[in-house]
């Protein structure tokens, strides 16, 4: 039994473009949703085939709908139903993104010398 109809926003939702349906929901209205160019509602319903694009905060994704997901289900079972369509700029923006993100920066959960560690530098320079 297949149920006739699906809104954007839980379709979003549940393929996990947004972690809650109410920020798809907010994208849709702030224009970050499109469908054949224009701005897609919330509310609109999608059928199998339907191209949308998508900005994330990560990345403007470009899919097209490949089976209808009614349900939130885990990532690796997830994709099985859309196919991202999106340009190769954008992977390779991505990819730079990523590759930048790090330089230059403290390794994570290495901190700043405690006052100990620097009084003992201290002692190790001056003896």
């Amino acid at each position: 039994m297949q149920k006739e109809k699906l809104r954007l926003d839980k379709y979003l939702w549940s393929i996990r473009l947004f972690k809650t349906r109410s920020m798809a929901s907010e994208a849709c209205e702030k224009g970050k949703v499109k469908y054949k160019g224009e701005n897609a509602k919330a509310s609109k319903n999608i059928s199998i085939d339907d191209e949308f694009e998508v900005k994330t905060t990560h990345k403007k994704w470009v899919i097209r709908v490949k089976e209808l997901l009614y349900n939130r289900v885990q990532y690796s079972e997830a994709i099985n139903f859309y196919i991202d369509i999106t340009t190769a700029e954008e992977i390779e923006r991505i990819k730079f993104e990523a590759a930048a993100f790090h330089t230059g920066k403290r390794l994570s959960k290495v901190g700043r010398p405690t006052k100990k560690n620097k009084r003992d530098l201290d002692n190790f320079m001056e003896g």
